[in-house]
């Protein structure tokens, strides 16, 4: 069975910074695109970051020069490294993947179950 697990998540200060990781685990042939989303408190949930296989990457207008994303595909792991972080980023961050199994030869997509990210003086 395939599964995402988050952590990394937080209370931190404004102007600080948390690295999140999201690490897929399972039977799986590849993870394709991969990417972070947030939910804040009776609001919807939206793309942060999203990655690509091969590295492309996209950004909410948001969280552009403050955020990176990344990939270690050895370890199926994505990051999301956010800095300079504002109290408008408290929400919950779900990683979200599209992936590969052996089981059903296809691509599936999977939601892991969040990680919550306070930013509160």
């Amino acid at each position: 069975q395939v599964q995402l697990m988050e952590s990394g998540g937080g209370l931190v200060q404004p102007g600080g910074s948390l690295r999140l990781s999201c690490a897929a685990s399972g039977r799986i042939v590849s993870i394709n695109t991969t990417g972070w989303y947030r939910q804040a408190p009776g609001k919807e949930r939206d793309l942060v970051a999203r990655i690509t296989s091969i590295g492309w990457t996209n950004y909410a207008d948001s969280v552009k020069g403050r955020f990176t994303i990344s990939r270690d595909n050895a370890k199926k792991t994505v990051y999301l490294q956010m800095n300079s972080l504002k109290p408008e980023d408290t929400a919950v961050y779900y990683c979200n993947a599209d992936i590969l199994s052996p089981m059903t030869s296809r691509l599936d997509n999977y939601w892991g179950h969040g990680t919550h990210v306070t930013v509160s003086s």
